[in-house]
């Protein structure tokens, strides 16, 4: 597949008498070969391109989707050229057939042969080291949620309050998680993903401030809300981030970041005990956090824009300057997406999926119990280990770390599953529920967890029982978000970002409303049957993935509004 970009009015024609569009080449440092995104998706490498929403910008009505993956010799593609090959529609949007024709002058901004400036041309080491700073920052983010759990009597005892009440640092800045993607996706998409996580970040550090230094418990609760919106930008687009970064290295890339967004907030209940205990000052934890904030503010502040279709625009913009062509731009530019067309997918839609979409809700609502959990344990714990054992704060954090051992035995298998679904894809055309295998393996674990756990609080059973559950859970936890969300993506593909939106908004909605009544559900039902409990609802749960899996095509035609899914193919070698 060898084209040649043609700059002048008549197109130059090759063996077989066919115009040429552009040219690409084999890339083997970067990416096994470069070239479109269609034919990649023909080829049905679904795990190694980068999705369409998630990388391509909001564009009305495109003809050239390839423009900002692509590499051509020139770097420039006329509209003209592109017509002549009978391009009117893109994949990336499927709108009204009869719209309005691109001025045939206009030359389209592509990267060039081994672009230097493309993302993912970099070297390995470089992405390697990039990857690990967007996946910090995702820890970051959610270690801050849980950065005051450890240390709730402290607040209750400074500024006289309820357990209730001070429950709520928590929760408000986990509910501000749902709120912020509202923002920091469409920005990231028209501005690019630098300039969101410097400000985004830098609001979060400075807004630790008031809540460390706050006369009463409002100045805590609503700073802890824009917390929670703002850091909120890494748990919106740093999976992105690393699709902008990676194409044959994007399974790996993504499995760990899996592993952030269920480790953080772990990691925070262990060091906030510590902190809670061995100071008993409740603005030393605000400061931990801020610190923290700050460092990784620092390090994504270096990281160079990701963001083809950014990179692309401020190269067709430097262009026009140099030579006064007007008419050299990008898609993007030139025909944007309008301000309704915004609102629509960003929150009409993903609203409207809540309601019309009962396959993507179910899902969604397994996550968000996933999530949920997670924060319970933040308060199950203490009720459990203090009353059992006489734990302090700085010893049931400690029993958080079984939870971090088994999230990381799921990280070990994820490679497995993707080595697996490649093999599979070579042999047949594949379907959104094979993403499902990994969520079937884990959706027993967490209840599994939760029954271990309750039949183990007992004085008379040394703390290990209770205390080694969490491994189960950790484990499950990890493959459940990993194969849910692939699954989401898979089966809603045409319109991904806002598939996604729901999902962030339902999981974060439930992880902010655990914890207010979790203390009171263990003391009321007891250790046991409040695990139990929670344990028979995992079950009920655990159904999903299976269902789906054996009956999931069945189920999308009859109960979704129509076909979202990618058109995944074989891949032939």
């Amino acid at each position: 597949m060898s084209y040649h970009s043609n700059n002048s009015s008549s197109l130059e024609l090759d063996d077989d008498n066919q115009p040429f569009a552009y040219k690409t080449e084999t890339n083997t440092d970067a990416r096994s070969e470069t070239e479109t995104y269609q034919s990649l998706y023909d080829k049905g490498i679904a795990s190694n391109i980068p999705d369409k929403d998630l990388n391509a910008p909001p564009v009305s009505n495109p003809i050239f989707p390839e423009e900002y993956r692509l590499e051509t010799e020139t770097g420039l593609v006329k509209v003209e050229t592109l017509h002549s090959l009978g391009r009117r529609q893109s994949i990336i949007s499927e709108k009204e057939e009869d719209h309005e024709e691109y001025d045939p002058e206009i030359e389209f901004v592509t990267f060039k042969d081994r672009d230097p400036e493309n993302p993912l041309n970099w070297s390995l080491k470089i992405r390697t080291l990039y990857t690990l700073i967007f996946s910090l920052l995702v820890i970051q983010a959610a270690y801050g949620s849980s950065s005051l759990a450890g240390g709730l009597p402290l607040i209750d005892e400074k500024f006289g309050v309820s357990t209730e009440v001070s429950t709520l640092a928590v929760s408000l800045m986990v509910l501000g998680f749902s709120v912020g993607p509202l923002l920091w996706a469409p920005l990231s998409e028209q501005y690019g993903r630098r300039p969101v996580y410097f400000f985004s970040f830098m609001l979060y550090v400075i807004f630790n401030i008031p809540v460390a230094l706050a006369p009463n418990i409002g100045t805590v609760l609503v700073c802890r809300f824009l917390e929670g919106c703002f850091s909120s930008s890494a748990l919106t687009i740093v999976g992105a981030s690393i699709c902008d970064i990676h194409n044959e290295t994007r399974g790996l890339a993504i499995a760990f970041f899996s592993f952030c967004p269920y480790s953080g907030p772990v990691l925070g209940g262990i060091v906030n005990g510590f902190i809670s205990v061995y100071s008993s000052r409740y603005d030393l934890m605000c400061w931990v956090n801020m610190a923290f904030a700050g460092v990784m503010w620092i390090a994504v502040s270096l990281v160079p824009e990701t963001y083809a279709p950014v990179i692309l625009k401020r190269r067709a913009k430097k262009l026009r300057k140099e030579t006064g062509n007007e008419k050299i731009m990008t898609e993007q530019e030139a025909r944007p997406m309008s301000f309704n067309e915004l609102l629509n997918e960003v929150f009409y839609r993903p609203m409207k999926f809540v309601i019309q979409e009962p396959v993507l809700v179910l899902v969604c609502a397994f996550i968000a119990l996933i999530y949920a959990l997670l924060y319970a344990f933040f308060f199950a714990y203490p009720v459990i280990f203090g009353k059992l054992y006489g734990f302090n704060d700085a010893k049931v954090g400690l029993m958080y770390i079984p939870i971090l051992i088994g999230a990381f035995l799921a990280l070990l298998v994820t490679p497995l599953l993707e080595k697996s679904y490649n093999k599979m894809i070579r042999r047949r055309k594949p379907e959104p529920e094979d993403r499902l295998v990994g969520a079937m393996i884990g959706a027993p674990f967490p209840a599994i967890s939760l029954f271990i756990l309750g039949a183990t609080s007992y004085k008379h059973i040394i703390w290990v029982g209770p205390a080694s559950s969490g491994i189960a859970f950790g484990f499950g936890m990890v493959l459940l978000y990993y194969s849910l969300n692939n699954y989401i993506l898979d089966t809603y593909h045409k319109f991904a970002a806002s598939a996604l939106g729901t999902k962030v908004f339902l999981r974060s909605s439930g992880g902010a409303a655990f914890p207010l009544f979790v203390t009171q559900m263990y003391n009321k039902l007891g250790l046991q049957w409040a695990s139990w409990l929670l344990a028979f609802v995992s079950l009920g749960m655990m159904l999903i993935p299976f269902a789906f899996y054996r009956y999931g095509r069945g189920l999308r035609a009859k109960m979704c509004k129509e076909d979202y899914s990618a058109n995944l193919q074989m891949v032939v070698d």
